[in-house]
C-alpha cells in the first residue's frame, strides 16, 4: 500500500468518518485515518493519511488552528450551533468599537467549558453522541491559548471572525462568549478551519512528511545498520545528547526516536519516506 499525507476539505454536515470512507473508495486504499476531529456541523481542513503514514500524526506541527466563524448574535442553541436554535432575540445593532474592543478582549488564556454538542470524548464517546441521546454527562473546564481574534465582517445580527487557537479550542463555546460579552446569547450560524500549522488545503496535494514534523533533527554516529535494524541505540553515538525526541533520517528512512535518563527508545521506527504518490 502506498503511503501519502495530505489535506482533505470536508464538507459542512459530514461526520469526519464517514467522509474519510468516502476518500479510502475514491483512492481504494484500505488503511487511512485522519487527524484533528471536525464536529459535523464545521467544515474545512483535514489532516489525512494513508499506510505507514498515519502513524505520524501525533509527530506532526498541527498548531496553532485558525479557523473562520459566522456567529449569530441573539440566537439561542444548547449545541452553540444553527442544528438546535430554538429562540432568538432581537436587539439594536453594535457599535463597530464595541466589537472591535470583545473581540480583542479574547486573546490570551481563556478558561471555559466545550460544547456539549461536540466531538470531546467522554469515556470512549463523543459528547455529540451522549448530547443527542439526552445522557446526562458533564465536560469539565478547559484552557486554551488566543493568539488573534479579529473583525472579517459584521451585518447585524451575523458577526464574522477569524480566530487562531491552540490545539483543543473549541470556537463555538468562544463564540457563545463573545455574544455574551456583548449582553446576549449567541450561536455559530458557520465555521470553517482554515488551517492546522501549516497544514492548508491544496486540493490533496501529497505532502512531504519532513516539511510538517514537529521535531529537531538529530545524527547518529554510529553504524546505520542499528537503527535500520531496530537495534539498542546507545545515547553516546548521538550527536546530540540531550533529552527529548528527534527525527533521523537515513536514505530516505525515518525513525523517531527518544532519549531520556533511561536511554534511546524507539517511537517510530524505519518508515520509508520513498515513493510519496499524488
Amino acid at each position: 500500500m502506498s503511503n501519502r499525507l495530505f489535506v482533505a476539505y470536508k464538507p459542512e454536515g459530514t461526520v469526519c468518518n464517514h467522509f474519510l470512507s468516502r476518500i479510502k473508495r475514491r483512492y481504494g486504499v484500505k488503511k487511512a485515518g485522519f487527524s484533528g476531529t471536525l464536529d459535523p456541523f464545521a467544515k474545512g481542513v483535514l489532516i489525512v493519511a494513508f499506510g505507514s503514514y498515519t502513524k505520524l500524526f501525533r509527530f506532526l506541527k498541527k498548531a496553532p488552528k485558525r479557523y473562520r466563524a459566522t456567529l449569530w448574535i441573539g440566537a439561542h442553541s444548547p449545541s452553540l450551533d444553527i442544528e438546535k436554535i430554538d429562540r432568538v432575540e432581537q436587539m439594536m445593532p453594535f457599535h463597530p468599537d464595541s466589537i472591535a474592543i470583545v473581540l480583542k478582549s479574547m486573546i490570551g488564556r481563556i478558561t471555559y467549558v466545550p460544547p456539549k454538542y461536540s466531538a470531546k470524548k467522554i469515556e470512549g464517546e463523543r459528547a455529540y453522541d451522549l448530547a443527542r441521546a439526552d445522557k446526562a454527562f458533564e465536560l469539565k473546564h478547559i484552557t486554551s491559548e488566543v493568539f488573534d481574534c479579529t473583525l472579517v465582517h459584521y451585518a447585524h445580527p451575523f458577526l464574522t471572525f477569524d480566530i487562531t487557537i491552540s490545539e483543543g479550542g473549541y470556537v463555538r463555546s468562544i463564540g457563545e462568549m463573545i455574544a455574551r460579552k456583548l449582553g446576549f446569547e449567541g450561536a455559530l450560524s458557520a465555521l470553517e478551519r482554515l488551517s492546522e500549522g501549516d497544514f492548508t488545503y491544496e486540493n490533496e496535494r501529497a505532502l512531504a512528511p519532513l516539511d510538517y514534523l514537529d521535531l529537531p533533527r538529530n545524527t547518529y554516529w554510529g553504524d546505520p545498520s542499528d537503527i535500520t535494524l531496530g537495534r539498542k541505540l546507545a545515547v553516546e553515538n548521538f550527536e546530540c545528547r540531550d533529552e527529548g525526541v528527534y527525527a533521523l533520517v537515513i536514505d530516505e528512512v525515518l525513525s523517531i526516536v527518544q532519549i531520556s535518563a533511561n536511554g534511546v527508545e524507539y517511537l517510530l521506527n524505519s518508515l520509508s519516506l520513498k515513493g510519496v504518490t499524488c
